[in-house]
């Protein structure tokens, strides 16, 4: 029961991060273009990584 709590608040985490990130113009255009897009989603958690770490 405690595992899966802890499953159910990470995956609601990454859900949402991922719907926001599809907001963003960025990935929308690479979307659209379809290409580049695990380019600009790598760029994201690097910088993402980034700021955390820092």
């Amino acid at each position: 029961e405690e595992d899966n709590a802890e499953h159910r608040r990470v995956r609601a985490r990454v859900e949402h991060t991922f719907a926001r990130m599809k907001n963003w113009k960025i990935l929308r255009d690479c979307r659209q273009r379809r290409d580049g897009l695990h380019h600009a989603i790598q760029a994201v958690a690097t910088m993402h990584n980034l700021a955390m770490a820092g």
